[in-house]
Parts: C-alpha cells; structure tokens; sequence
C-alpha cells in the first residue's frame, strides 16, 4: 500500500489525473474536510475525475510531501505538508500568484490493490 499512495501523490503533484485514476476502485469515495471550506464528497471513480480536473487547474502548481504514515492492514494514515501556488483568484480573498501552505492528514482504505477511499483532513 506505501508504494501505491507514493504513486498517488507523485501523480497528484505532477497533475497525472489519468495516473490518478488507475489507482482507484470504480466505487471510490472520496472526501476533503478542510476548517475553511467545508466537506467536498464523490462517490465514483467519475465524479472524482470532474472534480480532480477542475481542482488541478485551480493551481500553477502544487506539491503534497508525506511527513509521516502509518500502515494498517487496509488502510494507511498518512501526515501531509501541502504547498501550492494558485493560478487563479478565488472567491475569498486569496489571489492568483500568491502560494498556500497546509497540514493535514489523509486516510486511504484499499481493496484488491485499489483505493476505496480517499478522505482528506486539512
């Protein structure tokens, strides 16, 4: 399981959505809990290809760094350091240009060597 969410985030860092993807059971849920913008939830493996296009060109670049995991037999938590740079201005406040810097926690769950689940905490 370590080397497939290495995967994920390098595809995620280079913006390889269809890299992404391979990786995903056609039934995937995948959640982002963020403090500021609330709970962003798909349910299929085609929801979260919409929702990874529109959000890869939020930024000019982007990069998630694994601080710290923890592996259990299906599952892995996994500390995140995510810096970004956003290419275009967003509704509160921030501007195109300027960088983001985050920390968070992801929870990944697998089944026969696919991602079921995907939930981002930040």
């Amino acid at each position: 399981m370590k080397d497939a969410i290495q995967a994920y985030i390098d595809a995620y860092n280079v913006k390889d959505i269809p890299a992404m993807l391979d990786l995903l059971d056609d039934q995937i849920i995948f959640e982002n809990v963020s403090n500021t913008a609330g709970v962003t939830k798909t349910t299929s493996r085609d929801e979260f290809q919409q929702l990874a296009f529109q959000s890869a060109a939020y930024f000019s670049e982007r990069r998630q760094l694994i601080r710290f995991l923890v592996l259990g037999l299906d599952s892995a938590a996994v500390e995140i350091d995510y810096q970004a740079t956003l290419a275009q201005d967003f509704p509160n406040g921030l501007k195109a240009g300027q960088s983001i810097h985050l920390r968070g926690v992801s929870i990944f769950e697998q089944k026969d060597g696919k991602f079921t689940r995907i939930s981002d905490y930040s």
